[in-house]
């Protein structure tokens, strides 16, 4: 394990490299796409770490555990005294997995794609061109939504009905744009379409995707029991706990 990476990566992202540092480090992230890589794995298990373990207590526990593990596999490399934070350990931590050397539980967080099958798009409305409905329904079925989203743009130009935002709205948290497709839903939330449940589902769908999780709880929370695929609202809500 390369510790004085992980102590680097640490360092860049709390912001406690000097200027010329910080440059010569984002220099060497441009040339070298596999350092990047792993900044990037680094910062992701930094993000779980907060997640799962807030607590001191449970820190300690984690600290004890990867402490028998470095014992056991890494016997024969010198230790080093360095005053390790929580993100050294899941660096190490991250290491260790990849070996199959890491087995003590932790929570699993329910996956965005076990829950993501959004339901077919059969458009009906009027005032719109035919051919420009067609282009979005096709697309938004055969799941391009990347080429769905200037169809359905062009549609709202024209035509700003609660279906044609709901479909939106999924066509641009299937493509990533979490702030746009979560104010599309937000909106339909506040009125009273057969949309309105639907779109907080959704909300927390694009929390779950990004991994944040408790805001992804406090919205499912919202959603109507009266709400058609409510059992997976409740699944979910299972999961997260």
């Amino acid at each position: 394990m390369n510790e004085e990476r992980y102590i680097l990566f640490d360092q860049y992202l709390q912001g406690e490299l000097t200027v010329d540092e910080k440059s010569n480090f984002e220099k060497q992230l441009a040339e070298n796409p596999e350092l990047a890589a792993e900044l990037e794995t680094f910062r992701e298990m930094h993000f779980q770490m907060e997640n799962k373990f807030g607590i001191a207590q449970e820190r300690e526990v984690f600290a004890d555990n990867l402490t028998r593990i470095s014992d056991k596999y890494f016997q024969k490399k010198k230790p080093k005294i360095v005053s390790m934070k929580p993100w050294y350990f899941a660096a190490a931590a991250s290491a260790a997995i990849m070996f199959g050397l890491f087995f003590f539980d932790y929570k699993h967080y329910p996956n965005f794609e076990d829950y993501n099958h959004p339901e077919s798009a059969y458009f009906t409305e009027r005032g719109v061109s035919e051919q420009t409905l067609k282009q979005a329904e096709d697309n938004f079925n055969g799941k391009r939504y990347e080429k769905a989203v200037p169809f359905f743009e062009a549609i709202l130009k024209e035509n700003n009905s609660p279906e044609i935002q709901y479909f939106y709205g999924i066509s641009l948290l299937q493509t990533g744009r979490y702030v746009k497709a979560e104010n599309v839903f937000k909106e339909l939330e506040a009125g009273n379409s057969v949309y309105k449940e639907k779109a907080k589902w959704n909300r927390a769908l694009s929390k779950l995707k990004q991994g944040k999780y408790k805001e992804c709880e406090e919205i499912l929370q919202t959603i109507s029991q009266d709400y058609e695929n409510y059992d997976e609202v409740e699944q979910l809500m299972e999961e997260l706990n």
